[in-house]
């Protein structure tokens, strides 16, 4: 009996470090089916090396570019988008040059610069935005322009800030003092812009960029 139940004990062991296995070093837990289930699942990770975000940097520069994308990614119940941004001085605004964004949020993590930028959900005089710019297309998606936010929040921003701006939050730079560069997070629920992968960023980086992109 004793042996017996040695044995019995051996083989449950064998099937409890089965479970716990490893196949070229990825782990094959099983998922509980009553568990929450991942909403990507089996999902890789994005890794962006700073020597990429710093050739944006340089391709801005020299072609005098704003807003380029760098990544889209899947990551199951949402697209999320990192692009790289670089505005010059700005003495005063340019005529309808607030945006708003229908279904696309944004995160800014400011790298260098300072301005001066105004936020709110009540835009005048909205102008559809049309729906072939490569903007709304790649970017951001549908949304709108317009001539002012009104009784809009005015923040100066600096290196080191971070600004979160929902959907349908119009933002508005009026002033930058010499320049600003921040890092843009998108967070895209709809799926209404593309994903973009490193081979597809290494193709952009090695050519000039479109009109309009």
């Amino acid at each position: 009996m004793k042996k017996a139940v040695t044995l019995a004990c051996l083989v449950a062991s064998h099937f409890l470090l089965a479970g716990c296995a490893t196949s070229k070093g990825i782990a094959l837990n099983r998922v509980n089916p009553t568990d929450p289930q991942p909403t990507c699942m089996m999902c890789p990770g994005t890794y962006i090396p700073l020597s990429e975000m710093e050739l944006y940097e340089q391709k801005a520069l020299k072609e005098r570019l704003v807003d380029q994308q760098v990544r889209a990614v899947d990551i199951g119940k949402a697209n999320v988008g990192i692009g790289r941004v670089h505005r010059g001085k700005l003495d005063k605004p340019s005529p309808n040059s607030v945006a708003e964004h229908d279904h696309v949020s944004e995160v800014y993590h400011v790298i260098s610069g300072s301005a001066t930028l105004v936020l709110g959900p009540d835009i005048l005089n909205r102008e559809r935005r049309p729906a072939t710019m490569p903007t709304v297309v790649l970017q951001n998606g549908p949304g709108n322009n317009g001539s002012e936010v009104r009784d809009g929040v005015a923040y100066n921003i600096k290196a080191g800030d971070v600004v979160v701006i929902p959907a349908g939050t119009g933002h508005w730079f009026t002033k930058v003092d010499d320049h600003i560069d921040y890092l843009m997070v998108r967070i895209d629920p709809d799926k209404v812009t593309p994903t973009k992968n490193e081979a597809q960023s290494k193709e952009y980086l090695s050519k000039p960029a479109r009109r309009g992109e």
